[in-house]
């Protein structure tokens, strides 16, 4: 059978780029060499983290934040079985939504390894080691990323046994709570996972070779929120190097020494988590032979997400740019509106980010270290969430929202947000600047009372100097 568009990986990129291309009249196909739809994101990443962190951040409040609100309970007993069947529930409704969307858009859908055989061809290989090739007139390469090796000091990858050293996709299937978990990565998903099994008793140490955690996020966000994190019980060794993971039965000695220089140290863990980020995936695709061009392990894209080689397109992870589910989505709807003859386009400076900690981060736009080096006056408004009588009501008080302006336009350069609902309360700050916004235009946009959202009009006001609650 031939296609107008086969598009190889079932993420969240691939899966939505597939709907997209069918809604505009293409006749599509999707291949996928997982038994499930939906990608690293729906089946061993984003949703499933998610659930852990939603469930393990009840069981923390139940323990700790109820008496304060005068709801007196017992001390919760932790059923982690339970725990991780609603994860598994998550992921299966989700999955099967996905399937669902396929069938609804008429989206076929082939099971196996994909592989680009030639021009217009996309080989198939399935579990059984049978093989079909498939003609297309467009190829979409959205097979996502894997988790990144680290190596010890002789240049070895350390090893993953999903037991002992775990991955993100092991450390969402821990067995038992470990007594001491160490997270090597102070990443997004390092600090996600390690909240989860430190709300359900864990001790968690984090070892990040910066000096600083979230690499990439406003200074003065990621500052307060190691301060935040601290508290709860985080131990960070930072500007540190592992150089060595030595397991020995159910547990490991995690080896360490400073970036700078100087003595090693040790630290004894029943688990370790690495963290250390994300490559993408593109082994076995066939690309070389292809002669599609490849920098940094990536494909190389033009402004129409189209490698150099005609009729091949890539998106998401593979790409330049943030590896992000959301940015994969609109780079998906970008290229099949792409391939109707549309106009479609992705604005790289909006693109969010979250933490999904408790409080949560989100983020969009510039930070004030990137403004600063590009030589850009701006101003910036701050306003904490103690001055937020919803925030304070619901004993959700810490962090602050801030929002950067251009000083001489007005128009927002950045919105940074740490805070409980941060993730939600960001959309806003995207739509503005989609638009072309300027911070008055936020300070002059009416917000409900008593909401957490108000925060954010005040920063917008506090650019100017006129916040009104502070």
């Amino acid at each position: 059978m031939s296609y107008d568009l086969i598009v190889i990986g079932a993420g969240p990129g691939g899966y939505v780029c597939a709907i997209r291309a069918a809604q505009l009249g293409m006749k599509v196909a999707i291949v996928e060499k997982r038994k499930t739809l939906g990608g690293t994101c729906l089946n061993v990443g984003c949703i499933p983290s998610k659930a852990l962190l939603h469930a393990s951040e009840m069981f923390e409040e139940a323990g700790h934040d109820f008496a304060a609100l005068g709801v007196v309970v017992s001390k919760p007993k932790l059923d982690l079985p339970a725990m991780m069947k609603h994860k598994a529930d998550t992921v299966t409704a989700n999955v099967q939504g996905v399937a669902f969307l396929m069938k609804k858009n008429k989206v076929d859908v082939v099971f196996g390894a994909g592989k680009i055989a030639g021009a217009g061809k996309v080989e198939v290989t399935g579990e059984d080691g049978k093989s079909q090739t498939l003609e297309t007139k467009n190829i979409v390469i959205a097979t996502g990323s894997d988790v990144a090796r680290l190596r010890d000091k002789n240049g070895k990858d350390i090893a993953f046994d999903e037991k002992v050293v775990v991955s993100s996709t092991g450390a969402l299937e821990l067995g038992a709570v470990p007594k001491k978990l160490v997270v090597v990565g102070a990443g997004v998903i390092g600090l996600e996972l390690g909240s989860v099994w430190r709300r359900l008793g864990a001790e968690v140490t984090v070892i990040e070779y910066l000096d600083r955690i979230l690499p990439g996020m406003d200074g003065e966000v990621v500052k307060q929120f190691q301060r935040m994190l601290e508290k709860q019980g985080f131990v960070f060794k930072l500007a540190a190097k592992v150089t060595d993971v030595a397991v020995k039965g159910s547990a490991a000695k995690v080896t360490f020494e400073p970036v700078a220089g100087g003595a090693a140290e040790t630290i004894e863990a029943d688990r370790v988590l690495i963290a250390t980020g994300r490559t993408p995936y593109t082994e076995g695709l066939g690309l070389e032979a292809a002669g599609v061009a490849m920098e940094r392990g990536r494909v190389v894209i033009d402004d129409r997400f189209q490698s150099n080689v005609a009729g091949v397109y890539a998106i998401g992870d593979v790409v330049r740019g943030p590896m992000l589910a959301h940015k994969a989505e609109d780079e998906g709807i970008a290229v099949a509106e792409i391939l109707a003859g549309q106009h479609g386009h992705v604005n790289y400076n909006v693109i969010p980010g979250v933490v999904y900690t408790n409080p949560e981060i989100a983020a969009v736009g510039a930070t004030e270290e990137e403004l600063k080096a590009k030589g850009v006056a701006y101003k910036a408004g701050k306003f904490p969430f103690t001055a937020n009588g919803r925030a304070r009501a619901m004993r959700k008080a810490d962090g602050f929202v801030k929002i950067l302006a251009d000083a001489a336009t007005d128009r927002v350069l950045g919105a940074h947000i740490v805070g409980f609902g941060a993730g939600e309360m960001i959309a806003e700050a995207c739509v503005l600047m989609e638009f072309g916004g300027s911070a008055e235009d936020l300070a002059r946009t009416c917000h409900a009372h008593p909401t957490m959202s108000e925060a954010v009009k005040e920063a917008a006001l506090a650019v100017a100097g006129r916040a009104i609650h502070i």
